[in-house]
C-alpha cells in the first residue's frame, strides 16, 4: 500500500515538522542588529561613605574610647602620683603589698607554665587527630569562658572545703588547699587555661600535617619533630596565648577572692589587695597598686600587637 504524498506532508506538519523546504530562517531584526551591550557599572565601594557620615562615626568611636578607657587610666596614674614620687614608691614598698605582688607572680608563674603544656597537648590533639569526643573537648576548653569566675571558685570551696568533697580527708592528712597558693593557683588556671589552646588551634589546623608527615617519613621522632618542625611554626601563636594567659592570670579577681579568705600579707594578691586598700580609704596605696596592673595591661596590648602583625606576616596568602 502507497502513501499518497499529500498525507506524509500534511501528518509531518500535523506533528510539527516540516520539510527542508519550508524551513525558514528569520531575519535578524534592524532594532536587534543596532542594539549594543548596556554599560555594566563599576562597583560601589562599600567602604567608602561621604564625609559627615565618616566623621560621626570616627568620633563616636573616639570620644566612647576616651571616656571608657584612656579616661580611667588617666585617672589610675593621676591618683597614683597626687602625693608624690615619694608616697607612690612608699605604697609600693610596703610589706602587704610586697607580699601581694610576689603571691600574684608565683601564681601567675604556676599557672603559665601548666596552661602552656596543656594548651600545647590540647591543640596538637584537636588539630592533628581525629577521635571520638574532640568536639566535647572542644566545648570543656571553652567552658571557662561561659562560667562566672564566682561560680568557679565556690566549685572549688565545695571540693576542698571543710564541709567539701575531698574537705574531710584534706583535713585529716593536714593538706591545705583553701585559703592558700594551691587553691588560688587552682582557681586561676581554671580561669586562664583556654587561652593558650585557643590560640593554638586555629594556626595549627592552618598549617595542617603535612610537614610533620614528611619529617616522620625522614626518619625523625615525634619529639624532633615537634621541637624542629612543629614549634617554629607556632612560636608566635604560642607567645599570644601565652601573654593572654598572663595577663588574666595577674589580673584574675572573681574566683581569687573566693578562694584566697582574704589573709593579709599571705592571700592577698595585687587586685584584691586594691580592694581593700580603697575600702579602707588609703587611695594613694590603693592607686599604687592600681597603677601596676595598668601597666602590665598597656605592655600587655603593645606586644599583643606586635605579636598579631608577627602572625599576620606568616600566614601564606590564598593562591601562593
Amino acid at each position: 500500500m502507497s502513501m499518497q504524498p499529500g498525507y506524509v506532508t500534511s501528518t509531518t506538519r500535523m506533528r510539527g515538522y516540516a520539510p527542508a523546504a519550508d524551513v525558514s530562517v528569520a531575519a535578524p531584526s534592524p532594532r536587534r542588529q543596532s542594539a549594543r551591550p548596556l554599560p555594566i557599572a563599576a562597583p560601589r565601594d562599600l567602604r567608602t561613605e561621604p564625609g559627615p557620615i565618616r566623621f560621626i562615626i570616627i568620633a563616636l568611636a573616639v570620644t566612647f574610647l576616651s571616656i571608657f578607657v584612656v579616661l580611667p587610666l588617666v585617672v589610675v596614674f593621676a591618683q597614683a602620683f597626687s602625693k608624690g614620687i615619694s608616697a607612690y614608691l612608699g605604697a609600693l614598698a610596703e610589706p602587704e603589698a610586697l607580699a601581694a605582688i610576689r603571691l600574684t607572680l608565683l601564681v601567675a608563674a604556676i599557672s603559665v607554665t601548666l596552661n602552656l603544656v596543656f594548651g600545647v597537648i590540647a591543640a596538637w590533639a584537636i588539630s592533628k587527630f581525629d577521635f571520638a569526643g574532640k568536639t566535647f573537648l572542644i566545648t570543656l576548653i571553652d567552658l571557662p569562658f561561659s562560667v562566672s569566675p564566682v561560680i568557679s571558685g565556690l566549685v572549688f570551696v565545695l571540693l576542698f572545703g571543710a564541709q567539701g568533697f575531698f574537705g574531710p580527708w584534706l583535713q585529716a592528712h593536714n593538706v591545705h588547699i583553701l585559703f592558700a597558693v594551691p587553691g588560688i593557683a587552682l582557681a586561676t588556671i581554671f580561669v586562664t587555661f583556654p587561652f593558650v589552646a585557643r590560640a593554638l588551634i586555629p594556626l595549627m589546623q592552618e598549617q595542617g600535617t603535612l610537614e610533620e608527615e614528611a619529617a616522620i617519613s625522614l626518619g625523625a621522632s615525634g619529639l624532633q619533630t615537634f621541637f624542629r618542625v612543629t614549634l617554629p611554626n607556632i612560636k608566635w601563636g604560642l607567645l599570644y596565648g601565652v601573654l593572654l594567659c598572663n595577663a588574666r592570670a595577674m589580673g584574675e579577681f572573681g574566683a581569687v577572692s573566693v578562694v584566697s579568705g582574704h589573709i593579709r600579707g599571705e592571700t592577698n594578691t595585687m587586685p584584691l589587695l586594691v580592694e581593700i586598700l580603697y575600702n579602707e580609704y588609703q587611695f594613694v596605696s590603693s592607686f599604687a597598686i592600681a597603677s601596676l596592673l595598668a601597666m602590665l595591661a598597656l605592655i600587655t596590648l603593645v606586644v599583643k600587637t606586635i605579636l598579631e602583625r608577627r602572625l599576620d606576616e606568616g600566614r601564606v596568602p590564598d593562591g601562593d
